[in-house]
């Protein structure tokens, strides 16, 4: 949403002042339009190469013996010069497989494929580098060079532009059950489409799923499938429910009777269900899944739970008196709770199925604190903390229930454009991105997480931030 300070800092003459532009990210179901290359640093595994290949890319190989191009490049004191390069003039993506490393000297092969490869990536590029767990890596040199691939991506992301992201996925190839391309497919897909517009400097696992629960990645991967949003209203809510039905959900919106107007013109919307309820209710997950199995038939299961809805009462800790403290805890994190217990009986008609997902949403400030919302901070850290938890859980793990959350940043909602201009234009800027992402930015990293296909993917937490400074 454009406001005075941002129609001033992207005027013609702030632009010949050096203010930074933010780039019009690409956005929803969208690979990128140039090549998608392979490039390897210590060694290669198939998973990388498969797991394209599973999204229907043919990807081209870096040549790195035999450069396929020369390059004009310019330096930092504006010299030019040709150079030659492994890639095409211009990708779209580099998939860099780096899970082979084992020593210091290894990172080498990181540099030197990905020198290059930023400097031909086209506006909204991608880079994703695979690795593995640092503490499954071996010996002392392979754990340090597999934790200093997270350094070197956070970097990356913070050194590119017009739209680029980098991201890092750690996969399981040394353990028992190791990751395979079907588990990594849905995470690489995400990571390469517009989907992750406001994903960058992120790190991501990929473990095994259970098999009986598998799925291929798909552009519409809920059909048929019963999906609650609570907190569905307005604003992030409202683009949740949007999102699922885009892409065949039956969505059941849930929201607070006081919110019924927007609620029901969401679910006309998208043909779904409204639902008015308060989730602070102590019988609240019985009407969840009452209201389902009453709708859509006594054998109809939830696939995804999403805990979207959520307060702020927001107050210096020394000002916050009792009720301001335990009414956004039992918003945010107690109702999540209650209503798990409820949904997760196996034997409760309208309850949640198995392969199912839960999907909460934090916050940036649950991982770096907020001045003045102690409070909030408390109860989104308390979110992430229960998705940790609930995906150790072995008896949902053998459910194939995924557990998940994301926690977004500054995001553009009414709720943020009641802020003071200047401390609004600062939260948009203080991310590599330098804009403010969109409601639909964290949709689409929900469906990511929830999706059937995503069954190796659990126990994390996304931040959808662009990349903030803050926390970082």
């Amino acid at each position: 949403m454009a406001d005075l300070m941002q129609i001033l800092t992207s005027n013609p003459i702030a632009r010949q002042l050096g203010v930074p532009q933010p780039t019009n990210l690409r956005r929803g179901r969208e690979l990128p339009s140039g090549p998608v290359v392979l490039a390897t640093a210590g060694g290669a595994s198939a998973l990388a190469r498969e797991a394209v290949e599973l999204l229907g890319l043919t990807p081209q190989d870096a040549l790195v013996d035999t450069p396929q191009t020369r390059v004009t490049q310019t330096d930092d004191d504006g010299r030019t010069r040709e150079v030659p390069t492994p890639y095409p003039s211009t990708i779209g993506a580099v998939v860099l497989d780096a899970t082979a490393l084992t020593t210091i000297e290894d990172l080498e092969g990181v540099r030197g494929a990905l020198r290059p490869a930023l400097k031909a990536l086209e506006p909204s590029g991608r880079v994703v580098v695979l690795g593995v767990e640092p503490e499954t890596a071996g010996a002392p040199t392979a754990v340090a060079a597999q934790q200093a691939l997270e350094g070197i991506v956070r970097s990356v992301g913070k050194e590119l532009r017009k739209g680029a992201t980098a991201n890092l996925v750690r996969v399981d190839l040394l353990t028992d059950a190791p990751t395979t391309a079907a588990d990594l497919a849905s995470t690489m897909s995400f990571l390469l489409e517009g989907r992750s517009a406001y994903v960058s400097g992120q790190v991501l696992h990929v473990g095994h799923g259970a098999a009986a629960h598998a799925a291929e990645v798909s552009s519409r991967p809920f059909e048929g499938q019963v999906v609650v949003v609570t907190g569905a209203g307005r604003g992030i809510g409202a683009s949740i429910a949007e999102t699922f039905a885009r892409d065949g959900a039956l969505v059941v919106a849930v929201d607070v009777p006081a919110g019924g107007e927007g609620l029901a013109a969401v679910a006309n919307r998208i043909g779904g269900q409204a639902l008015q309820l308060d989730i602070t209710a102590p019988d609240a997950g019985e009407r969840i899944a009452a209201h389902v199995a009453q709708r859509f038939g006594e054998a109809a299961r939830i696939h995804t739970v999403v805990h979207n809805a959520g307060i702020t009462r927001d107050k210096l800790l020394v000002n916050t008196d009792e009720e301001r403290w335990g009414s956004v805890l039992e918003v945010n994190l107690a109702a999540q709770t209650r209503i798990n217990a409820v949904l997760l009986d196996p034997a409760l008609p309208g309850g949640l199925d198995d392969g199912g997902s839960i999907v909460g949403v934090a916050s940036t400030s649950g991982i770096a604190g907020n001045r003045g919302q102690a409070n909030y901070a408390a109860s989104k850290a308390g979110v992430i903390g229960l998705v940790r938890a609930m995906a150790a859980d072995p008896a949902l793990a053998a459910r194939g229930i995924t557990v998940n959350a994301v926690a977004p940043g500054f995001i553009e909602t009414e709720m943020t454009g009641k802020m003071p201009m200047a401390t609004r234009e600062v939260a948009r800027r203080i991310n590599s991105l330098q804009q403010g992402g969109r409601p639909v930015d964290v949709a689409e990293a929900i469906g990511y997480l929830a999706a059937p296909a995503s069954g190796a993917v659990s126990g994390q937490v996304l931040r959808v931030c662009g990349q903030s400074q803050i926390g970082a």
